[in-house]
């Protein structure tokens, strides 16, 4: 990706070094707030990046500082092309897009939603529109599920930035409001459709982003298919016990999210991005 002497945008807000304020171990009350708030809004619940986390014998990977800093100007690139690109695109649907704020943590955070470790993995949280990203976690996510490249960490923020363009649509809100009416089975089903339309935005921006300032290079869209289709439920499960269980699904299939992420952007087209009405996925 053609990143480096562009814009960043001045909506980073760097929390690095700081720690959650009033954080608790992994099983209490601070990740069971926020397991709810992923699960119930974002789709994006903590107990599935924990689970990935605790599989296989790989070691952390840290970071330098310099490392840390070059990715962090990334980080900030990469948003600025997203308000850019969905400015444009919500003019052109007669709304005004709010820019979300991306938080920068180490290890622990305090969000609008609770408090979250770095295991609850990147995660958009609709009381604060902000996307939360541990940048040791992002690395180590994509060398342990073998998502590499600038463009699949690209893919990652477009698809939590997908998510605040639903919160601005009045997605979330009605997803939420389901979740009463449901049975977990149920709800998961409509929560994998959430996250389906969050790949599809994300191919939007790719497209338009392309489009409107050529930031691709030979590779990132094989990237972007790669890490969609690394986080697969079906995959992630495979990795982690063995067999799958499409009744616990909350994501969708490793074909499931590169097919969606791929009409995404080969229409560049929001209006055809209705996960939630299509008849098969």
């Amino acid at each position: 990706m053609k990143w480096i002497g562009r814009r960043q945008s001045s909506n980073v807000e760097d929390r690095r070094g700081v720690s959650g304020k009033g954080l608790m171990g992994i099983g209490g009350i601070g990740a069971l707030v926020i397991g709810l708030v992923s699960w119930f809004i974002t789709g994006n619940p903590g107990d599935f990046f924990n689970n990935l986390m605790n599989a296989g014998q790989e070691q952390t990977i840290t970071q330098t500082p310099q490392e840390q800093d070059e990715m962090a100007q990334f980080v900030g690139v990469v948003l600025a092309d997203t308000e850019d690109v969905w400015d444009t695109l919500f003019v052109a649907m007669g709304k005004t897009y709010v820019k979300p704020k991306l938080v920068l943590f180490t290890t622990s955070v305090e969000s609008a939603c609770g408090y979250a470790q770095s295991a609850t993995g990147p995660f958009y949280c609709g009381g604060d529109s902000k996307v939360y990203i541990d940048l040791d976690f992002l690395v180590e996510l994509q060398n342990r599920l073998g998502a590499q490249g600038d463009f699949a960490q690209a893919y990652i923020i477009a698809h939590e930035v997908g998510h605040h363009v639903q919160n601005l649509l009045g997605t979330l809100d009605k997803v939420h409001n389901m979740q009463s009416n449901l049975s977990e089975e149920e709800y998961n089903a409509v929560s994998v459709r959430l996250e389906l339309q969050a790949d599809f935005l994300a191919g939007v921006w790719a497209h338009h982003a392309q489009k409107m300032k050529s930031i691709m290079e030979s590779g990132d869209l094989e990237e972007a298919i790669n890490a969609a289709g690394a986080v697969g439920d079906d995959r992630i499960m495979m990795k982690n016990q063995g067999y799958v269980v499409p009744d616990s699904f909350t994501h969708g299939t490793s074909e499931q999210r590169t097919r969606w992420f791929r009409k995404g952007f080969e229409t560049g087209d929001i209006r055809q991005g209705d996960t939630f009405n299509a008849k098969s996925l």
